[in-house]
């Protein structure tokens, strides 16, 4: 009988144990969904534009097409920092001013050089694919105005007039 009985005090403890851990898990998920809506709310306090599916799927980073991206890059008004996350080896279609150039691979230690983690923060790569996962990264590290430039240097309007300047 003292054998069944510690056998059940043990599958009871491992319950409970299971049963903490889905509560911590919990805990992390509800924190990190109340930081992500207080990220939006300041956002939209500062007159930023927040996608809906920011809001409704819980995105936590922006989307921006390379027309909008552009538009903020030229906005001599509005503060913002640019980040590069492409492979160290690429060479950009184009030169953007001001782009401070991380590569995603050393973004996970170098993350702290972006110093503020308000200023809205435009990321952009070759292609667009790397400046994701710099933007998955950034948001667990705690910066909340994050945008990525879909289609990275690939789309970039610059990129179009470089093109046709080297085929000239």
């Amino acid at each position: 009988m003292d054998l069944k009985a510690f056998q059940m005090l043990e599958y009871i403890n491992n319950r409970l144990n299971n049963i903490e851990k889905n509560i911590a898990n919990l805990d992390e998920k509800i924190e990190f969904s109340i930081q992500l809506q207080r990220n939006h709310l300041i956002r939209i306090k500062h007159g930023e534009t927040v996608d809906d599916n920011m809001i409704l799927m819980g995105q936590p980073y922006n989307d921006l097409s390379p027309k909008s991206s552009y538009s903020v890059y030229k906005n001599a008004d509005m503060d913002y920092i640019i980040v590069d996350v492409s492979h160290e080896k690429s060479k950009p279609k184009v030169h953007i001013e001001g782009v401070i150039r991380i590569p995603l691979e050393e973004l996970v230690t170098r993350y702290s050089e972006l110093q503020s983690k308000t200023t809205p923060i435009l990321i952009i790569s070759e292609k667009g694919l790397r400046s994701i996962q710099a933007c998955e990264l950034l948001v667990k590290k705690g910066y909340f105005n994050i945008n990525n430039v879909s289609g990275g240097y690939h789309f970039w309007p610059e990129a179009g007039t470089a093109n046709k300047l080297k085929a000239a």
